[in-house]
């Protein structure tokens, strides 16, 4: 959680005793939104909390409801649906949809000019819901990109009904200035009244922008862009984006005229027009899966739940084109407008109320409205000194904040709270989220386990294992034996033992030595049995030969300890001692001895003694040679024969 949420006193706080805030989600000049649950219904919802500096308007107070029992009034799968609204203490609020997502206005930023189907797509559902709104008699009088939600699932909703009224009530006294001044039809500039045909204007210069990529009027002053809306027509978007299909074209000029009369009568008829265009064109709003049961919907302002790559796989809303059964020949109403002669008395007039319509406005404009508000610079990747020099040009205040990262440097301004783009009051906080480097980790002991937990384990703290040597050890085949890790960068690296648990810092690198197990056993085997075993698990073979009265000539004896100390390790040489039998023995000289004493020595020696002679004169002869004689070396158990004279 960012800095500024921490610090938010709503954070956390238990609203009209039934609704848990749980963090801010977006920010307005009249209101913040907030994801709540609530705790009755057991669900997640949008709360939308009137600024406190406004709490005590009655005005504002009065739109606050005004927006919820107009919203209530609607059931379409179009429109983002009001709960709930209440008052706890000062504060005001409404409880709506949460619906995770992002703006129509964020689509056109990221892509700037959207294709045929995605905005035949939009304007279906935009003109969907509000044919639902204008059927109960209701403007919306604030139709924006802005106001238009992508949901993460493919629903499209249309929301925020804060300046919506009765169509009855059609009088803007000031009030209806309210909307943006790019999308304010001529006859809210010039008499300040307002019906459904206002917000049929501002769909056709939102479907302009949408086939373009831009606005069709500019000027560096608001009240130069009011003046083009009453003075100028619409220009085709296939000036500017030849692939626009003349149908597209001429639903622009018709929904765009500056006569309320010359204009669809309501969203309704635009619907059964567009409709009639789908057909001839061959493109219809897709269709994609339907949010779940019980599943969470969203709210109009929700900046950060969505990148456009994402949306343009989910986009599309969940409705399909109708049968049309009214045939409308568009064309030629719009050549027969374009024949009109105006009249001059009417342009006179036209003119002087523009004019003081244009007074007004533009005092709103920047004594209240979005002309008093500056948007967030973008400042990620700079230094605080450098963010805060920013903020200061445009009247806002830095406030630090810190967040560790594994991708941005130490030092580097990561984010801003509230985001790049979001308008605020000048002198308005933005916290300044600098980075604070790389988090740090406990690593849990990690000898004994295996390899694969041992790796998932670093994996899921952002430690990479660099390299897995393997050792011959008396562990099981494949269990961690030891480990170490590099932590910190450039001049602050240095390696750790973790064998046993360490501390570490998020994007190190480890090192962990693997067992394969004990060095097979070879002693017994034969020389070329042993060495067969053990080249098999990599190790090479060195031997030297040993006399040993119990192991049978041609076998291993033994095997030496690794030459470096330590575990053998694949690639190392193995030395193995290989018997050569018993060791040879000397014949004892029993030359001038009796033959009885000569066979005895013999026998005691380990030879087999052995005369011609009878063992009855054995004491009386005396050994006169032996074969072999005294002296040669025999190998023990070699027969000696005795020879004798008398």
């Amino acid at each position: 959680m960012s800095t500024s949420q921490q610090t938010d006193p709503l954070i956390g706080r238990l609203v009209d005793s039934r609704y848990r805030v749980r963090a801010r989600i977006a920010r307005g000049g009249m209101a913040t939104v907030y994801v709540a649950t609530d705790l009755r219904l057991e669900r997640r919802v949008a709360l939308k909390v009137m600024h406190s500096h406004l709490s005590d308007d009655t005005v504002f107070q009065g739109r606050f409801i005004q927006e919820a029992r107009a919203a209530a009034r609607l059931a379409d799968p179009h429109v983002v649906n009001v709960f709930d609204q209440g008052q706890d203490g000062e504060m005001a609020y409404l409880v709506m949809e949460y619906l995770p997502g992002i703006t129509l206005r964020e689509l056109l930023r990221e892509q700037r000019r959207l294709s045929i189907p995605q905005t035949i797509t939009i304007m279906d559902a935009i003109l969907s819901g509000l044919a639902a709104a204008h059927r109960a008699g209701i403007v919306h009088r604030d139709v924006k990109p802005e106001n238009v939600l992508l949901a993460e699932d493919g629903r499209i909703k249309i929301g925020d009904f804060g300046l919506a009224r009765a169509t009855t009530a059609n009088t803007a006294s000031g009030q209806m200035l309210l909307g943006t001044i790019a999308y304010l039809a001529p006859e809210l500039v010039t008499r300040g009244t307002a019906d459904a045909r206002s917000d049929i204007y501002a769909l056709g210069i939102m479907l302009y922008e949408m086939l373009v990529g831009e606005q069709p009027y500019k000027g560096e002053q608001p009240m130069q862009i009011a003046y083009q809306h009453a003075t100028d027509s619409v220009p085709r978007p296939s000036a500017k984006n030849p692939g626009v299909p003349e149908q597209l074209d001429e639903l622009v000029m018709w929904s765009t005229e500056r006569e309320p009369d010359d204009r669809p009568l309501d969203a309704r008829a635009m619907l059964d027009r567009l409709r009639e265009i789908e057909k001839d064109l061959g493109v219809y709003p897709q269709v994609v899966r339907q949010a779940p049961a019980g599943g969470v919907v969203g709210v109009v302002g929700v900046d950060d739940a969505l990148d456009s790559d994402e949306l343009t796989k989910v986009m599309p809303g969940t409705f399909t084109a109708p049968t049309v059964t009214e045939d409308v020949d568009n064309a030629t109403l719009l050549r027969r407008r374009t024949r009109r002669n105006a009249n001059k008395g009417i342009w006179l007039l036209l003119i002087v109320l523009l004019l003081a319509g244009l007074a007004a406005g533009t005092g709103w404009w920047f004594g209240s409205g979005p002309g008093s508000l500056v948007a967030v610079p973008t400042i990620e990747g700079g230094t605080f000194d450098q963010a805060r020099a920013t903020l200061e040009e445009y009247d806002l205040v830095a406030v630090e904040g810190s967040d560790t990262s594994l991708e941005v440097p130490a030092g580097t301004v990561i984010r801003t709270d509230p985001g790049a783009g979001v308008r605020l009051d000048k002198g308005a906080e933005v916290t300044v989220v600098v980075s604070a480097g790389p988090a740090s980790q406990d690593i849990p002991p990690l000898a004994g386990a295996t390899l694969d937990d041992a790796t998932a384990a670093l994996d899921g703290i952002h430690i990479t294992v660099s390299d897995t040597p393997e050792r011959f050890t008396e562990e099981a085949a494949g269990t961690v034996i030891d480990a170490t890790i590099t932590t910190g960068v450039g001049g602050d690296a240095h390696e750790v033992g973790c064998a046993q648990g360490c501390t570490a810092l998020e994007g190190s690198t480890a090192v962990l030595y693997v067992s394969l197990g004990p060095v097979p056993d070879v002693v017994g085997d034969t020389l070329d049995e042993a060495t067969s075993t053990l080249k098999d698990v990599e190790l090479e073979v060195t031997s030297a030969e040993e006399y040993s009265d119990t192991v049978e000539s041609g076998r291993v004896i033994s095997m030496g300890e690794r030459e470096d100390g330590g575990n053998f390790r694949p690639g190392d040489t193995v030395h193995l001692v290989v018997s050569k039998g018993p060791a040879p023995i000397q014949v004892p000289d029993v030359v001038g001895r009796t033959v009885a004493d000569a066979m005895q020595i013999l026998r005691d020696a380990g030879f087999e003694a052995g005369t011609a002679l009878p063992e009855l004169v054995w004491g009386i002869f005396t050994v006169s040679s032996t074969d072999p004689e005294a002296w040669e070396w025999r190998q023990r158990g070699t027969n000696v024969t005795v020879r004798a004279t008398g």
